[in-house]
């Protein structure tokens, strides 16, 4: 049996499509790419908070469950929702790295010039920057990882930010002047973790390409930020990680205009037995509030 990978068409995404073949013909499964041009892709000149959830998903799921993709091949940070009915999130590979990145000549963000034209796509990014350096001029960005590095001298910008994970898929890492800290800007929930996306019962077609801490670190991530209710108008993020046999979850509500944030995280044996306790410590301390601004 050859295994239908169902993929967005931009560069990025079908590199991400090929590190999910690479690893499923090591486990000796065949496998095609089918290229599905999803909402996101079509309207690329339409801000992401406009375009509303699914905006990179919502196609492949429509293919899968119609049956002509038997996989679909997701960043996991665009499933911001809940899984279709019939669908299910059956492997994630490996995660590379999960962090934001400084595309520009600074190396670091002291060296980031006073009111320097930043450019981003992200709501997460635009709440967190405004916090961090308020005199930054945050210019909105659309287009693939390509466009939007283009766009930096187009639209005579300092700086772009994008995710590090992609620019190094793509062979672009030496664009990168400098990668945020996770203790300065908490990554999207799954950013830099690829997931495999297969129809209910169909798990074990991929079960030999997923990486279990991966697995477990974006469930509670996806746990944390579906409960906040995250997405592409909300600014919200988590992040899980392990060190040793202890494991971390972090949780960020940020407010839209950069007045504000609220960060909490905790640690235990398990990421998806912290996810409640990190929520209810965020609502606790005025997170509703947040994500009722950032909703108006």
């Amino acid at each position: 049996m050859t295994l239908r990978l169902g993929t967005r068409g931009s560069p990025l995404a079908q590199a991400q499509a090929r590190l999910a073949a690479e690893a499923l013909d090591e486990a000796g499964i065949a496998v095609e790419m089918v290229i599905v041009t999803t909402r996101g892709d079509a309207q690329q000149t339409t801000p992401l908070g406009e375009l509303g959830p699914g905006a990179f998903a919502t196609a492949l799921e429509e293919a899968l469950l119609a049956g002509s993709i038997d996989v679909a091949v997701h960043s996991a940070k665009d499933l911001t929702g809940d899984q279709p009915e019939g669908l299910t999130l059956a492997a994630f590979l490996q995660r590379a790295d999960p962090r934001d990145a400084w595309c520009g000549e600074a190396h670091s963000f002291g060296d980031v010039a006073a009111a320097a034209r930043v450019g981003t796509s992200s709501i997460r990014r635009t709440a967190a920057l405004r916090r961090l350096r308020p005199d930054l001029e945050l210019v909105p960005i659309r287009g693939n990882v390509q466009t939007r590095l283009k766009q930096r001298s187009q639209s005579e910008l300092d700086g772009v930010i994008l995710a590090a994970c992609g620019l190094d898929r793509l062979g672009l890492a030496y664009e990168i002047g400098f990668r945020f800290p996770i203790a300065m800007v908490v990554p999207e929930s799954g950013q830099g973790a690829i997931a495999l996306q297969t129809r209910a019962g169909d798990e074990a077609l991929v079960a030999a390409a997923d990486d279990p801490e991966t697995h477990r670190a974006v469930l509670a991530e996806r746990g944390v930020t579906r409960r906040l209710g995250g997405g592409c108008r909300v600014p919200v993020a988590a992040h899980a990680y392990r060190e040793g046999d202890a494991w971390h979850l972090v949780g960020w509500i940020g407010a839209t205009d950069g007045t504000s944030e609220l960060r909490h995280a905790l640690s235990g044996p398990d990421p998806l037995l912290l996810v409640d306790a990190v929520v209810e410590l965020l609502l606790g301390d005025g997170g509703g509030e947040l994500l009722a601004e950032g909703t108006t």
